[in-house]
């Protein structure tokens, strides 16, 4: 079974707002270090951000105003300048955090709803959340703002259940948006430790993860990392079937690749939108 959230989902729009500060801090610097955290709803959005740089405070509300499509939320701000003994140690690119990572290649199950909540998506553009178990074709569909028979007719093939509480209204007023708070929806059965969020590459959270997924997609495999902070040299699993590969990757090339898949998305807000499933 699998869930997905569409891109007005909070918790969405939490990840795109991180996504989008990031793209903006890589225009202004391409070597830039940054960590954010977003949180919204209910007329406040509450943003932490350590970072190499420091945001002007006009640009980062005019990003809230345009992914949110309202300029009724309060924007705090605080930013803080990355530690000075981390920011020294990284000047030689390195990997930039410790944990363990994997990549699962997307189950038809994944890419099945994928396609149906993007469909779903772009006819209502607005707070959904959608469940597919493929076993029992059994398709679950909580979408805001609807009141017609679309879903009955599109999907009468499957076993449908549609906003089973009846017609809601989601959003921000509903619900509040947390940063890397939907790793399922974006990773599928890649979930391991750390998100994909509100980071630059630097960040293992993001280049390894990202890195070991692109392999997985490429191979039909199970590709799993661990590393340490500092790490120049990382090594990779791939596994297929009952075979497992072993290989050891220079940490600037892992950035490398996951930089080529995040620019082949459009940026780090568009990576937000849907994740890598």
């Amino acid at each position: 079974m699998f869930e997905k959230v569409n891109p007005m989902h909070p918790d969405k729009i939490a990840d795109r707002i991180a996504g989008a500060i990031v793209d903006l801090g890589y225009k202004i610097d391409n070597n830039l270090k940054i960590a954010c955290e977003v949180l919204i709803g209910h007329g406040l959005c509450t943003i932490i951000i350590e970072s190499s740089i420091e945001f002007d405070y006009d640009d980062i509300k005019r990003i809230i105003d345009r992914i949110s499509n309202t300029k009724n939320i309060k924007l705090e701000l605080i930013q803080n300048k990355q530690d000075e003994i981390l920011a020294n140690n990284q000047k030689v690119l390195s990997c930039g955090d410790n944990g363990i990572f994997k990549g699962v290649a997307q189950t038809n199950e994944q890419k099945e709803l994928t396609k149906i909540a993007k469909e779903i998506y772009e006819r209502y553009k607005t707070d959904g959340k959608y469940i597919y178990v493929e076993n029992k074709n059994k398709l679950i569909i909580c979408q805001s703002n609807v009141n017609d028979d679309f879903f009955n007719e599109r999907f009468k093939n499957y076993d449908l259940i549609v906003n089973p509480l009846g017609n809601w209204i989601g959003g921000l007023d509903v619900d509040t948006g947390a940063t890397n708070r939907k790793l399922g929806s974006d990773m599928g059965d890649a979930v391991t430790g750390g998100g994909i969020h509100g980071k630059d590459l630097s960040k293992a959270d993001v280049s390894l993860n990202i890195y070991c997924q692109v392999l997985a997609e490429k191979y039909k495999a199970i590709v799993t990392s661990f590393c340490a902070i500092s790490d120049k040299k990382i090594e990779v699993n791939i596994k297929r079937d009952n075979d497992v590969e072993v290989i050891t990757v220079d940490y600037s090339d892992i950035v490398k690749t996951a930089k080529e898949y995040v620019d082949s998305l459009g940026g780090f807000e568009k990576m937000a939108d849907w994740g890598f499933i």
